[in-house]
């Protein structure tokens, strides 16, 4: 039997285990990438463990996410990432540099390798023929020292595309079709893997939106083969001897079989506040618009500011629309600026920002209090703007440059202009200067610390029985957003993490922090999907500082969920859903954890009503002795300790 794309990409990195599906494997990753943001905590982590150099072909630190210095706590974290990486061998990018996703895609990225990431959209680099994980810092720092990733072999995906798509409707359009197919937990155990003749009409960079996107479907990755397009944008690069051709075997087989035809797709658009709540842009059009963001590590590639030059030309952004645009890289800057689009976009009125994600994760341009926003963004998580009980709204460029232009949610084609054509130039601009280069020298690099920079609080292990209150009872899809809150106010302080907890769940519950720091923690209780969203283990670490202890779940996130392991947060889900029913927020819960087996069931009595339910783990045999230990962290420093 022959093999997908993600069983070669797997197989070129396995180290252990074996390709079965459901199984439990370690791979090694060729490449490792980091923000500012999560970053942080991952070089805090390889201190702790005592690591000298990082042992990967390529590791690259990208300063993006974190960049309002309204005070001294991004600059000095910046000043310290600049240290830290010279020290142990990893590449930095210069602060604006660029949004680390599409930048990686355009410098580093090779076909056939493993790319391991601290930030849930790494899987953009599936888009180049990689196979890309987003991970919590914690994995991140243990890939960077050369430790296997260990995930679940996922069962594999073909979404089948055939056709082209039709003027307007851009590859947004593509990955919004497949949310409304299979929703924001469709994915969760899965990879999404791309075929059929469709796909050559997709170049790298409209790939990479599809699969960035794809981990708001909850899948492990997504990934397109490596075809002439791929060389293409390697050449233009200066990349192309890094290319290989990499393609499905034509008796691989797949777990499921998608089939989307490109030409029948219309502009839609996700509705506030999850990605998959998606609608044609017909159902929705004439809502009024008050702001439009155009940008992020989606769709602000060369082709998408190009295409919203052409929207733009001639024309005025509404009086009532604020508009305003984040850049995906300086070499897309460059070659906008070359090709006049800047100054088309520019005199339409629209704000330029530098190229950072910026807005996305509520890190300015946040929309006024009861607006409507529509963002090019991958996310529209409730709070995640900035803005408490904002009504974000996704859509493709085309849309949201038409709809800045009418001041209403607009079609593009109701516009009626003459098509945009897109080629790929056979040589980008490269800005010089973009990346540093680690140190030969790094006995000799002093690291700064600032004040704000916390050390990395330990995790006692986890007792042999709970007994504790549930602080919480939380719906389905509560995100990381939700529990450990994005937004310039609170991203300069998630490396501090007695100073963070203080604004855990802030968007649910403004007492939640108090509540839980008094009683001496507690259980939380949710339902389907906990932890959607992004790689920021602090959603994790929070609540265990906090002194949360478990978390009784009808299911949970593949993300955040190992994050749980690293903190020693233990998951539980209930065997019987409609047990969730009969818990209220308060009730005090006992369970005996003393003996955590895979597999087992556990009698979980309520003492408050005088009832009894049994929950199970998700967790294989390995991340319950993690657990058990206090998180996975606990386990590397022991084991290193023992080492040395």
């Amino acid at each position: 039997m022959g093999l997908t794309i993600t069983e070669k990409l797997i197989s070129n990195s396995l180290v252990k285990g074996e390709m079965t599906r459901g199984s439990r494997i370690g791979i090694r990753a060729h490449q490792t990438l980091g923000h500012d943001l999560n970053a942080v905590m991952s070089y805090l982590a390889l201190q702790s463990m005592g690591v000298k150099k990082v042992n990967t072909e390529v590791s690259v630190q990208y300063i993006d996410h974190n960049m309002i210095q309204a005070d001294y706590k991004n600059a000095d974290d910046h000043r310290f990432l600049k240290d830290i990486t010279s020290k142990l061998g990893v590449i930095c990018a210069r602060p604006g540099s660029g949004i680390c996703h599409h930048m990686h895609l355009e410098y580093w990225a090779r076909p056939g390798k493993t790319l391991v990431g601290g930030d849930s959209h790494t899987v953009a680099a599936g888009g180049i023929g990689m196979f890309a994980v987003g991970v919590g810092g914690f994995d991140g720092a243990l890939t960077m020292a050369g430790e296997p990733l260990y995930i679940t072999m996922p069962r594999i995906i073909n979404i089948r595309l055939t056709g082209e798509l039709q003027p307007f409707v851009s590859a947004k359009n593509v990955i919004l079709e497949v949310l409304r197919r299979i929703s924001i937990k469709g994915g969760v155990g899965k990879v999404l893997e791309y075929t059929g003749p469709g796909v050559k009409t997709l170049n790298v960079a409209e790939r990479s939106t599809i699969t960035n996107m794809g981990a708001e479907t909850g899948a492990t990755t997504s990934v397109f083969p490596s075809d002439e397009n791929t060389r293409e944008w390697l050449r233009a690069f200066g990349r192309e001897e890094q290319w290989i051709p990499l393609q499905t075997d034509k008796d691989a087989e797949y777990d499921e079989v998608i089939e989307i035809d490109l030409s029948q797709l219309e502009p839609l658009i996700a509705l506030p506040s999850q990605p998959d709540n998606v609608v044609p842009v017909r159902e929705v059009a004439g809502l009024k618009v008050d702001q439009v963001m155009l940008g992020s590590c989606t769709n602000t590639a060369l082709n998408d500011v190009l295409s919203i030059a052409h929207m733009l030309k001639g024309k005025r952004i509404h009086p009532d629309v604020s508009a305003g645009l984040y850049p995906s890289t300086q070499t897309v800057v460059r070659e906008s600026i070359a090709r006049g689009a800047y100054d088309t976009i520019a005199d339409a009125g629209v704000r330029i920002f530098e190229p950072i994600c910026g807005g996305c994760n509520g890190c300015g341009f946040a929309p006024a209090t009861g607006s409507i926003s529509l963002r090019t963004t991958p996310r529209n998580f409730e709070g995640r703007s900035g803005t408490k009980n904002d009504q974000v709204y996704l859509t493709s460029p085309e849309t949201a440059a038409a709809s800045a232009v009418t001041g209403v949610i607009t079609d593009p084609r109701d516009l009626k202009l003459p098509a945009f054509h897109y080629e790929m130039p056979k040589r980008m601009i490269h800005p010089s200067n973009l990346f540093l280069m680690p140190s030969e020298h790094p006995e000799e690099i002093e690291v700064r610390y600032g004040p704000n920079l916390r050390p990395i609080p330990e995790m006692p292990a986890l007792e042999d029985r709970i007994e504790k209150t549930v602080q919480l009872k939380l719906g389905d899809h509560i995100t990381t957003d939700h529990i450990c809150p994005a937004g310039a106010l609170y991203l300069p302080i998630r490396s501090n993490i007695p100073e963070i907890a203080k604004y855990a769940f802030l968007v649910i519950d403004e007492t939640f922090s108090k509540r839980a720091k008094a009683a001496g923690g507690g259980i939380l209780v949710a339902g389907l999907n906990y932890g959607q969203g992004s790689s920021r283990e602090q959603a994790a670490i929070v609540p265990r500082y906090l002194g949360i202890r478990s978390v009784i779940a009808k299911g949970f996130a593949r993300l955040h969920m190992a994050n749980m392991v690293n903190w020693g947060l233990l998951p539980l889900t209930f065997i019987n859903p409609e047990d969730y029913d009969a818990i209220r927020q308060g009730d005090t819960l006992t369970i005996d954890t003393s003996e955590l087996i895979e597999g087992k069931k556990y009698l979980v009595k309520n003492e408050t009503s005088q009832t009894e339910f049994f929950v199970t783990s998700p967790l294989c045999q390995a991340d319950l002795d993690s657990v058990k230990a206090g998180g996975t962290i606990n386990v590397v420093k022991n084991k290193r300790r023992k080492s040395l």
